[in-house]
């Protein structure tokens, strides 16, 4: 249950000068990156800045990206609350409209225990028994860490296949790879990690760099899966510059820009979140250039 590949795309979303959804715009972009090295497109995580999104804006989001990309990708939905309730809501409407897979954010603020946890995604999984869930620990954002331990016990649930795991190390990686089946998808949260989170059994990234150089982080994970080490490497560190540079302030500031510069017309941040700076856009538009991606 629920292949979504080895790159899966963090798709951003675009608005229009007057700061409403460009629906239209998002469709184009998940054709783009359907064709050009994403397997998945996950719809309404942190790069898509699901916290100023009204849940009606998601669920149309949901329905264009499907009709865009219906048949060269899957896309997974970002339905994740600190409501249980709420979360268990979302996610069985976008799984009527006929997503793919949901992403389910650890609840963030209220801070539940790791039994509260445990029983939130739980309860999704069983609400949404034929979606397959994809975990999400981002600790640095929802100040609450799923621990190994944990993820162990939600890898028995049947429609719970995956996690993202974005806290940057490879330790708890390794210890959730040792704990959970072979078949429970790891994959990497930071597009600096994948390489090194591949060598411990994760099968790809959520990456916000494909939407830049999709093709290229499949040729790496493809690289590595048949044993060319050194050509995989050399891909890494070749992009490493880009995988920092995305980062260089709040995702996703940076990515955002970066389209921005190769002439996508997706709007700026809603607030919150602010447009890059001109420090910000300077060392971007270098390394884009570096790379000759603009």
């Amino acid at each position: 249950m629920g292949d979504f590949g080895n790159v899966l795309t963090a798709m951003i979303t675009p608005f229009k000068a007057d700061g409403s959804l460009n629906y239209e715009l998002a469709a184009e972009l998940a054709a783009h990156l359907a064709n050009n090295g994403t397997d998945t497109l996950v719809v309404c995580g942190t790069t898509g800045e699901s916290p100023t999104l009204s849940w009606d804006e998601e669920y149309q989001l949901f329905v264009e990206v499907l009709q865009a990309v219906a048949g060269k990708a899957k896309v997974i939905a970002g339905c994740g609350s600190n409501s249980t309730k709420e979360a268990i809501a979302a996610t069985q409407k976008a799984a009527k409209i006929g997503v793919h897979g949901s992403l389910q954010v650890v609840p963030y603020y209220n801070k539940p225990p790791q039994a509260g946890l445990k029983a939130h995604f739980q309860a999704i999984a069983q609400a949404c028994p034929d979606l397959p869930l994809l975990l999400y620990n981002v600790p640095g954002r929802t100040g609450q860490n799923l621990q190994p331990e944990t993820v162990a016990q939600l890898a028995e649930v049947s429609n719970i296949v995956g996690i993202k795991e974005s806290t940057g190390s490879i330790d708890r990686a390794s210890e959730i790879r040792r704990l959970t089946p072979k078949e429970f998808q790891i994959y990497s949260g930071d597009d600096y990690m994948t390489l090194p989170m591949l060598a411990i059994g994760a099968k790809g990234v959520v990456s916000v760099a494909s939407h830049l150089v999709g093709n290229q982080l499949q040729q790496m994970i493809q690289a590595f899966s048949a044993g060319k080490i050194e050509v995989a490497s050399e891909i890494h560190l070749r992009l490493f510059p880009l995988f920092k540079a995305l980062f260089l302030t709040s995702n996703p500031i940076p990515i955002k820009k970066a389209l921005q510069l190769q002439g996508w017309e997706v709007g700026s941040t809603r607030p919150p979140l602010c447009e890059a700076d001109s420090e910000v856009t300077q060392k971007l538009e270098a390394v884009l250039k570096e790379l000759s991606l603009i």
